[in-house]
């Protein structure tokens, strides 16, 4: 059946009245007077793997394309609560954004031309900022991970019925006329969420009452420095290409490619290649990936070896090339040295290392063609964090290659922290498979991590989708150590599914802090304040997540988080954080909470209050929005992480 064959059959059952059409201005009308609902409709059709600034962006984009061209007959005309009932121009409006939303959750396919809802969105685009909607609570974020786990046409069904307020007959209409061929199968899916409709109109699903914060100053400042600076060296290069002959001309100081090069000949070389012998790691003086021993069967395969180093060096058009933040992309300035060599899975892999960067060649056991090379800044490593790579990636699995030094490796999933870890088995250093977490689809319910063990004790990182995989440490800042103890396992279970928000981030490591228990109001039990911090390699960049957990949730939530902060770092081991929190009794509350330094904490704006401690809480409204400030027992004044 047709969309116009099911509006005419609706419109004649509900009204009794001709079939109606709607022009652009009456259209144009509906989408200024409702625009918000529209944008938080759309909002809650997209998917939730989009990054919320680009959700929001999305979703307004969607909605300011959704207008007909011209006079157009309305699809389905469902029955409003409210005074939208009679307007054709709302449910025409309506049925165009959920259409385009769902197209836009559509995954892209090789075979077919993707449609305009499944690109980026032109417009509209702010500059040098980031926005995002105002975190909710504790339920509000249950919701979405909930939400995000339904396919697109139960989410538009769930958000039909709480938002519109739609029976089920109207949203099958509604769903039929957009193109999902199974409706009953999306409300069927739709029922095994709570029905928690009233909070579809909270502040975490408004993207029209928006944060804003800046995008990476420092990096913005380079990249436009960069850009001057190539204009210039352009300007002068050609000034000098056109002086007359006697000039510095196309055959003047500046010889071929490498031709005169001796360093970035031997660069090139594969009998240059640094290999350490095997047993060098146990004499030198230090644990680092510069007295890893070459290992692999194609060690000695000169043409491979010389394919990888010439890619590196000046990586074909063909060639993907992916690189962490902060790593250059440049050949090496000499002779690297060799670590990995051989086959993984359905690929020839090189491993190679400069003594800053790890790059992975990665090409096709038949052939050349779809080749691959992966950089990563891996300076100043030792220890614990020289301990793996990542080998090779299949299946939504990960091998690693491990130091010489590592005895054992094993998978552990991080959310349970009382069962035990399961043995990969190491060969030549090489472990068996690893179910990644990282690479996995849907909705979090487990966090594989990689145990290795040393003669310095148990240590544990995880796959976050770079080349060197991310210690975890747990404890005060400064005074952390491994998360693989009974404490720092139990620290990290309920916030484990954060560390999704770090991926292709560049980060070195990851910390978990408990930094505070707080007895609720109302008698709702004890909640738990962690805070994790991601340190990259680069330096800056990290990120810093104030995350509460109340009594029975499996998962923590975020509630504060700062970009390129000290706090809740070695160089300032302090935090304060506050969440808004709906307690059983259905009376909201303000929660602050800081370390045990804290001595007192004050909120402002929204909410006024202060106590002497390190916690406060206080009666509060829906969606107020205060500032906190702590002293801590020296006097100095903190602010909360937002």
């Amino acid at each position: 059946m047709q969309p116009q064959d099911v509006a005419q059959r609706h419109a004649a059952a509900s009204t009794g009245a001709p079939h109606p059409a709607v022009d652009v201005e009456q259209a144009e009308a509906a989408l200024v007077e409702h625009y918000p609902r529209l944008v938080r409709l759309a909002y809650l059709v997209l998917p939730s793997g989009l990054a919320r600034g680009r959700r929001v962006l999305t979703a307004h984009s969607l909605v300011q394309r959704a207008l007909p061209r011209g006079r157009r007959q309305v699809p389905v005309i469902p029955a409003q609560p409210d005074g939208r009932k009679t307007d054709p121009g709302y449910s025409l409006v309506r049925l165009e954004v959920v259409r385009t939303a769902l197209e836009a959750g559509r995954p892209l396919r090789l075979t077919a031309w993707p449609t305009r809802a499944q690109l980026p969105p032109l417009l509209p685009q702010v500059w040098g900022l980031r926005l995002f909607p105002r975190s909710g609570g504790a339920d509000e974020l249950a919701l979405d991970q909930r939400l995000a786990a339904l396919s697109g046409a139960a989410r538009a069904a769930y958000a039909l019925r709480g938002l519109e307020q739609l029976p089920d007959g109207d949203v099958r209409e509604i769903l039929r006329a957009v193109g999902v061929e199974h409706p009953e199968g999306a409300l069927a899916e739709a029922n095994g969420v709570p029905a928690e409709y009233p909070l579809l109109d909270s502040p975490e699903f408004d993207p029209c009452s928006l944060q804003a914060r800046p995008t990476d100053l420092m990096r913005r400042r380079r990249h436009t420095k960069a850009a001057l600076a190539a204009a210039a060296a352009l300007a002068v290069c050609g000034a000098l290409v056109a002086l007359p002959a006697g000039g510095w001309g196309a055959d003047g100081a500046a010889a071929p490619v490498y031709a005169q090069n001796p360093a970035a000949r031997a660069a090139l070389d594969p009998a240059q290649l640094t290999k350490v012998p095997a047993t060098v790691w146990k004499t030198a003086a230090r644990t680092d990936f510069s007295v890893w021993p070459a290992r692999g069967a194609l060690t000695g395969d000169t043409a491979l070896l010389r394919r990888a180093l010439a890619v590196w060096a000046r990586p074909g058009a063909t060639v993907r090339v992916s690189a962490t933040p902060g790593t250059q992309t440049g050949g090496p300035a000499g002779p690297p040295q060799l670590l990995y060599a051989g086959v993984v899975d359905s690929a020839r892999v090189v491993i190679l290392y400069d003594g800053l960067r790890i790059a992975r060649y990665a090409e096709p056991k038949d052939g050349t063609r779809g080749a691959a090379l992966d950089l990563a800044r891996a300076d100043g490593a030792t220890g614990a964090a020289a301990s793996a790579l990542v080998l090779g990636r299949a299946d939504d699995n990960v091998r690693y290659l491990t130091a010489p030094w590592v005895t054992g490796a094993a998978e552990r999933d991080l959310m349970k922290p009382t069962a035990g870890a399961m043995d990969l088995g190491l060969t030549d250093g090489v472990t068996g498979p690893l179910a990644s977490s990282a690479l996995r689809p849907g909705a979090c319910t487990s966090w594989n991590v990689l145990q290795l063990t040393d003669a310095q004790g148990v240590h544990l990182a995880t796959d976050l989708g770079e080349l060197v995989p991310a210690r975890l440490t747990a404890g005060r800042p400064g005074e952390s150590g491994e998360a693989s103890g009974a404490q720092g396992l139990r620290d990290w279970a309920p916030f484990a599914c954060s560390l999704v928000a770090e991926q292709s981030a560049g980060v070195r490591s990851v910390n978990a802090w408990a930094f505070a228990e707080q007895r609720l109001p109302d008698a709702g039990g004890t909640g738990s304040w962690v805070c994790t911090r991601a340190e990259t390699w680069r330096g800056d960049g990290t990120v810093s997540l104030a995350q509460f957990r109340t009594p029975g949730s499996r998962y923590g939530a975020v509630a504060a988080k700062g970009a390129d902060v000290t706090a809740c770092g070695p160089r300032d081991p302090h935090v304060l954080a506050g969440v808004l929190w709906k307690s059983g009794g259905g009376r909201w509350y303000l929660l602050a909470a800081g370390g045990h330094d804290t001595a007192s904490v004050r909120a402002t704006g929204g909410v006024t209050a202060s106590a002497q401690g390190t916690q406060l809480v206080a009666a509060a409204k829906q969606g107020a929005q205060a500032e906190l400030t702590g002293t801590l027992e020296d006097g100095r004044e903190i602010s909360g992480l937002r």
